[in-house]
């Protein structure tokens, strides 16, 4: 389960710079919010600390309940790889959420990738590929399947390098999220599964 952040570090993410997510700290401090995804050290000097996708949701979220004990939720945004259980409460909260994460993500790129390109994935999308995949689909509107039900995407990992597997059962849905990714800055391939005959995609970050 994940720790709740102290009152130190949740002060440390709100007083982020609200354009950039430029973070101010003692090292300490903002090694601590990297090593919970929340922020991350640009590899070019000064090499100065920002928030991730995941920091800037946190900022946004409601203040976590005081005690200590309690495990609660930190408000930190999951994507929806598809399956998972519906969510309650969801609809215009969610969308919204949905797009302050891919807009958080989109900046991630700018400050991240050499040259500052917003069209293809950036480094922390290539070491979380399901999360980055479900992401550019959940934000373009294409829907995730929920628990067994039939319809919607399904992103999971699979053995190949840099590469998910996004299934969708309907075949004009599956176009749509190869467009989707493609658009996003993913290669993608349309392949058959020998087994079962069903058509699904191979996707992975394009790097130039």
């Amino acid at each position: 389960m994940t720790r709740p952040l102290t009152a130190a570090q949740r002060r440390l993410i709100e007083a982020a710079d609200p354009a950039t997510g430029r973070l101010k700290g003692t090292p300490a401090q903002l090694a601590a919010l990297v090593k919970r995804g929340l922020a991350f050290r640009h590899p070019r000097p000064p090499h100065d600390h920002f928030l991730t996708p995941a920091g800037r949701r946190t900022r946004e979220a409601e203040p976590e309940p005081a005690e200590p004990e309690t495990p609660a939720a930190t408000g930190v945004f999951a994507a929806r790889a598809g399956g998972e259980e519906p969510l309650p409460g969801a609809g215009a909260a969610r969308l919204r959420e949905v797009r302050s994460a891919w807009e958080g993500m989109l900046e991630l790129r700018r400050m991240t990738n050499p040259d500052g390109a917003t069209d293809r994935p950036c480094g922390w999308e290539r070491s979380h590929l399901v999360q980055a995949a479900a992401l550019a689909l959940e934000a373009a509107g294409h829907a995730p399947a929920v628990g067994d039900a039939e319809g919607g995407y399904r992103v999971r990992a699979t053995p190949q390098p840099e590469a998910v597997a996004v299934h969708e059962p309907d075949g004009e849905a599956l176009r749509a999220c190869a467009a989707i990714l493609e658009r996003a800055g993913w290669q993608v391939g349309e392949y058959t599964e020998p087994r079962t005959r069903a058509r699904y995609l191979l996707a992975s970050p394009r790097r130039v």
